[in-house]
Order: structure tokens, then sequence, then C-alpha cells
């Protein structure tokens, strides 16, 4: 699609501007979700120190006593990682509602018929939350279920599992996909190492934590936490 885009062709060629406005926009465009995502999961990281405990140890492991910050093949590395990210944005999704709009009468595979220019509001959120596609634990942060144990040259390792597009929503399916999924778990992932190895973050005890779920997720009060060096 962006290969595709003529503003930017010059004589079949893209152009030096048109690659940057491109770059540019895919890096501001994820600036507020990115931000809100991780406010989530230093929280849910914080209140669950088990799973503290297991991102620790996989930063051990990948990176060393001594690297300060993870290079591209240590972050692929980070499958627990990536399975607390997840999990995240699975429970409070950055963008927490899509709204989507007919262009003619269709049917719907829940059966409902629609009419020709009809909106319909998708709760990424409530999708997010749903036992019937997530268990009965699905209110518990799990980034376990998000991960396998595979086998490479017999021996067995963590692996992030497939997950399909249009079960985990988060960053939408099908054409409409988020062209920054792939850069946002990068920068995600790079900021919680690094943030997650040097500091101990601890909730301040009855700060409310209420959702603020317009265009995007993010905390109506704020995150107020005790920030620790770790020894």
């Amino acid at each position: 699609m962006i290969l595709s885009g003529e503003a930017g062709i010059d004589q079949g060629k893209l152009t030096d501007g048109f690659l940057r406005d491109v770059v540019f926009n895919l890096l501001v465009a994820g600036r507020d979700t990115i931000a809100a995502a991780l406010s989530w999961f230093f929280w849910l990281v914080a209140k669950n120190p088990n799973v503290e405990e297991k991102i620790l140890k996989e930063l051990d492991q990948v990176m060393g006593k001594e690297t300060s910050f993870p290079s591209t093949e240590e972050l692929n590395k980070m499958v627990y990682l990536h399975g607390a990210m997840c999990e995240t944005l699975r429970l409070y999704p950055s963008v927490p509602y899509e709204h989507k709009q007919s262009i003619e009468p269709d049917v719907l595979p829940s059966g409902h018929a629609i009419d020709g220019n009809t909106r319909i509001l998708l709760s990424i959120f409530s999708m997010g939350r749903m036992e019937e596609i997530w268990g009965v634990d699905w209110m518990d942060f799990k980034p376990e279920r998000w991960i396998s144990v595979g086998s490479v040259d017999e021996k067995k390792k963590m692996v992030v599992s497939h997950m399909p597009a249009y079960k985990f929503t988060a960053f939408m399916a099908g054409p409409r996909t988020c062209l920054g999924r792939k850069i946002a778990f990068v920068q995600m992932k790079a900021i919680a190492s690094c943030v997650l190895r040097r500091f101990k973050i601890e909730v301040v005890d009855g700060h409310p934590m209420v959702p603020d779920a317009s265009i995007l997720m993010f905390m109506k009060y704020g995150l107020k936490v005790r920030v620790s060096y770790r020894a």
C-alpha cells in the first residue's frame, strides 16, 4: 500500500521526501498509543510481582548483567516480555474502540442484517475480556497464554504462540492491520527492558486506577508510583 502511493513516486522511484514522511508518520502515530500501553504495562507488572520476577530473569538471561541497552537480536529473544506486552494490550488496548461503515447492505457473520451506510462500533476492549474467547481466567494478567514451548535442534525453548488477528484485535486485522505493529513492539520492549532492569516501580496505595476510554485508553487519574533504583 505504501509502495503504491502515487504521491511519493517520481519516475518510478520513491522520493526521499515520501519515505521521510512515512517514517515520521509511523513514529508520531505511535507516540500516544505506546505511552498509554506502557503505562498500563508498568501498572500491571507492579501489581503482579510473579510476572515481574519472570521478566527480570529473562532479561538477565538474554542481555547479561552488563548490557545497558538491548540489541534487535536480544529484543527478539524476549519472549516472556513479548507475552506480557500482548497481555497488556488484550486487557487495556491503546485504541479501545474502532468503527466501520458498510458500503452496501450485508449480513454479518453473527447473522445480523445491516443496511448500506451503517456504522458499526467495535469494542476491542470488550473483545479482550470475553470468557468464551479467552477462558475463565480472562481477567488474570497471564503472559503464559501467549507462549508455547517449541523444539529447536532438539532443545526446548519458549516461543511466541500464533494468535489469530481476529481474536487479538488490538492492532486490527486483515488489510487494515496497523502498519506500525512491529515497530510498536520494538519500542515497547526496548523501553520496558531498560526501565525494569534499573528501577523498581511500586504503585502508590489508594491511588484510583480508572480507564478513560475515548479515542485512546488512558488512565483517568494518571499513574502514581514510587520509583527506586534496583540493588
